[in-house]
């Protein structure tokens, strides 16, 4: 039920993909996205990894919501190779993620109360203070979409839309900070046990995604076994995957025997591995939590692959 705005028939335009609380939302999305990183260019700045990937997260959202409004309003997307409820429900997910991370990483490292040395001034300030307060109102827009079109029990709904389709994009998104974690420094190499870890991270993030990918197309009819079973199976060897990283992972990294117990004196803040090391057993945890909220919601659905 990534979308239910259907056209009533005749015209070629679509009002309601614009008039109605789903269209609405995606139209604040635009608005408040386009404000955003218009903000951000134009006076209150930018730099280092951490705004350029708040200005790119920004852009593709923005990019993305603009291909959503437009085939709605022309109702081109039903000429499209995919479920189109299916990648509606999977980007409006995906974009609450990329924008609540933004909307916390850029006043985190961007603004402040006092007005900055010249030339910037206190007039970029103003608009770094006047852009995370619009990167919040976005997140709000993409978290009202998912909230109108997750689906209520009994309803025949897109398996995306579902709260097992919207945790699969909440696992591979906490997938993708392990991940980052892993290659900054985290020394995993340096144990089998630990790059079994990384086996798992990757085995799973890579599985996620093909059954994303498998909705999102339409093609979940052409497995030759039932797709809520291949997901409910998949999801119980994830559990035991994620079970065995969480016990192992925390043992080869924090175990006196093997690694430090505690973050080492000498290390220096942003380059430690020691804090790579915390990030990834942290998310570990937290997406074990995930998969298996998932294979408990998993239980309770029926999957519609058509729409």
């Amino acid at each position: 039920m990534g979308s239910t705005m259907e056209p009533p028939g005749g015209g070629y335009l679509y009002l309601g993909a614009v008039t109605s609380p789903v269209g609405t939302a995606r139209v604040l999305q635009l608005a408040f996205g386009c404000t955003t990183f218009s903000l951000v260019a134009h006076r209150g700045g930018f730099d280092g990894v951490q705004g350029t990937f708040c200005m790119a997260a920004w852009g593709f959202c923005f990019a993305l919501s603009v291909l959503v409004v437009a085939c709605e309003f022309t109702q081109l997307h039903s000429c499209l190779r995919l479920s189109w409820g299916n990648f509606t429900a999977a980007f409006a997910m995906l974009a609450t993620l990329l924008s609540a991370t933004a909307a916390v990483i850029y006043p985190l490292y961007f603004t402040q109360l006092e007005c900055p040395p010249e030339p910037a001034g206190c007039t970029a300030r103003d608009f770094r203070l006047a852009a995370s307060i619009f990167a919040g109102l976005l997140f709000l827009a993409y978290a009202t979409e998912v909230a109108l079109t997750r689906a209520r029990p009994g309803q025949v709904a897109s398996y995306m839309a579902t709260v097992s389709g919207l945790l699969k994009i909440v696992q591979a998104f906490v997938a993708c900070i392990i991940f980052g974690a892993l290659v900054h420094d985290s020394r995993y190499g340096r144990y089998v046990a630990t790059q079994w870890c990384v086996a798992v991270y990757s085995l799973c993030f890579l599985a996620t995604v093909a059954v994303v990918a498998l909705s999102v197309m339409g093609h979940t009819g052409g497995l030759g076994c039932p797709f809520d079973r291949v997901v409910v199976v998949y999801t119980f060897l994830a559990v035991l995957l994620y079970l065995s990283a969480a016990v192992i992972w925390p043992v080869f990294c924090f175990d006196p025997k093997y690694g430090e117990p505690g973050r080492p004196p000498d290390c220096l803040r942003g380059s430690c591995p020691w804090d790579s090391q915390l990030v990834v057993a942290t998310f570990t945890y937290v997406n074990l939590l995930l998969y298996v909220a998932d294979l408990a919601y998993s239980q309770r659905i029926r999957f519609v692959p058509t729409l």
